[in-house]
């Protein structure tokens, strides 16, 4: 399998980078922070809020997540996902080890099924794929995350963004399964004042010595 592997905090372009080199490529991608969010809807809307449910839960669940969109249980979920409340919510469906070991039998599948792919989330090189042929991990200075979703939606208090996107890494990072960090052997790409188009030429630079 060809496997790029790209992790990261929120807010730091993984998703747009991601889907580009994929595209460069000739590769599919998943973006494995979207099938969290999948569970996450799912157990909100079903009203589960037990661990050992919400765990069960994701491994009944129908979940389709690709270039149609994100499906949950046959219903598209590509707007909802997004919600601030589900925003809200996902650190900690995201640090429940039965959820993970769901979507990390997933994953793999996922990549096996077409032989590889562009992969983005949190633990793709520290954990789902450490054998990757390439590991990055992208990062940005949280002000510039900051900034960069309150761009995506539209409006905003950026102060209070910034301060969320730290109470989200500091949650992610000290999680106790499969916590966010710099995987060995990943390439640290600092994405703060670089365009799509330099991050990409950097990477596919890297992939050429890989």
């Amino acid at each position: 399998m060809r496997v790029i592997a790209i992790d990261g905090p929120a807010g730091a372009g993984k998703s747009t980078i991601a889907r580009a080199l994929a595209a460069r490529l000739g590769l599919e991608y998943l973006d494995t922070g979207a099938m969290y969010r999948a569970v996450t809807l799912a157990a909100m809307q079903g009203q589960v809020d037990d661990a050992d449910e919400v765990a069960a839960l994701s491994r009944g669940l129908s979940l389709e997540v690709g270039e149609r969109g994100v499906f949950v249980d046959g219903v598209d979920a590509t707007t909802a996902i997004r919600t601030p409340e589900v925003t809200g919510a996902v650190s900690r469906v995201a640090a429940n080890s039965g959820v993970r070991a769901e979507m990390r039998a997933r994953q793999r599948a996922w990549a096996e099924l077409r032989g590889g792919g562009v992969i983005e989330g949190r633990d793709i090189g520290s954990v789902v794929f450490p054998e990757a042929e390439l590991k990055l991990y992208l990062t940005a200075s949280p002000r510039v995350r900051a900034e960069r979703r309150v761009s995506e939606m539209g409006s905003g208090d950026v102060d209070e963004i910034e301060r969320a996107i730290a109470a989200r890494d500091h949650h992610d990072s000290t999680r106790v399964d499969s916590p966010l960090t710099e995987a060995a052997g990943s390439t640290v790409v600092d994405t703060t004042g670089l365009t799509v188009g330099e991050v990409l030429d950097q990477i596919l630079r890297l992939l050429e010595h890989a």
